[in-house]
């Protein structure tokens, strides 16, 4: 029996992982209370003379991605992120309120956010005057937004550059093109790529995270498709920490557990009425605010 080494966890399937040491790819069985293990995760690991070799212990992480699962307890996504891309695309449409949820959940990490606008030539058909204002929003508030074609290789060196040696995980809806942006950066994985179905809809082509190891000595974790992402058990005072656009007025309201949704004095509406902050993300951070 080896001395304990550290790895990676490339992917979790059933009751056993995949980890990375050493360019080999190592299938173990973890030991038993280690059963949060996630995508990402730092291990220690020892080979066993039969069987799969054994997980002794998880590392500390600096972070975890998650989400409720069906019963709204918090699912493991994946761990030790630097870089959250989020994708959005003109087809299927953009759900700006799922965009909000993933830079909440980033702020919290937390985490570098980007925005990949993908399928950005179909603009022109699919983008409304509404949902062109709500992508400048981002800009004005300070995300990141890079535009690219998957199918093209168009904006793949720009993303690439972005990542340089970080670990990013690609989230988003299903058939925004997250598994065709991971395909152009790993040109040598055989990555499942799907089509959008007739209705408009993506379909599911990654099942569980999966992390790649590339060229440029960082990791891209790509991230099963949703149809929602909804945000773990948050308090007000999280989610508002998680709108990065309120921080300068975070201590000038009058109240100190101002809700910035009806309190008279609030620096936060103030601004919002000055157009100082962003109108449409302001409503939907009101529509969380009270799904909470």
């Amino acid at each position: 029996m080896n001395d304990l080494v550290t790895a990676r966890v490339i992917t979790r399937f059933g009751a056993d992982v995949l980890i990375t040491h050493a360019n080999q790819t190592i299938r173990c069985t973890p030991k038993r209370k280690l059963e949060h293990i996630a995508c990402g995760d730092y291990v220690t690991w020892e080979e066993n003379a039969q069987g799969n070799a054994t997980i002794t212990t998880i590392l500390p992480r600096t972070n975890v991605l998650t989400r409720p699962d069906f019963r709204g307890k918090p699912k493991n996504i994946a761990t030790n992120i630097d870089l959250v891309i989020i994708v959005v695309s003109w087809r299927p449409s953009p759900s700006w309120e799922m965009l909000d949820r993933y830079l909440v959940a980033t702020e919290l990490l937390p985490a570098q956010a980007l925005i990949v606008m993908n399928k950005a030539d179909l603009a022109d058909e699919y983008a409304s005057a509404d949902d062109l204002k709500c992508l400048a929003e981002y800009e004005h508030i300070g995300y990141s937004i890079l535009y690219t074609q998957a199918k093209e290789g168009s904006g793949i060196a720009a993303l690439r550059a972005a990542i340089g040696a970080k670990t990013a995980i690609v989230v988003g809806q299903s058939g925004v093109g997250k598994s065709s942006l991971a395909a152009q950066l790993l040109p040598e994985q055989e990555i499942r790529v799907g089509e959008i179905a007739d209705t408009g809809e993506g379909r599911h082509t990654t099942t569980n995270a999966m992390l790649y190891a590339l060229p440029e000595h960082g990791f891209l974790i790509d991230s099963p498709g949703v149809r929602d992402f909804s945000l773990s058990a948050v308090t007000r005072e999280q989610l508002q920490q998680g709108y990065s656009e309120f921080r300068p007025y975070q201590f000038q309201c009058r109240f100190n557990n101002c809700t910035h949704a009806h309190e008279p004095h609030c620096a936060i509406k103030q601004a919002v009425a000055a157009q100082q902050l962003p109108p449409h993300r302001y409503e939907r951070y009101l529509n969380l605010l009270a799904s909470l």
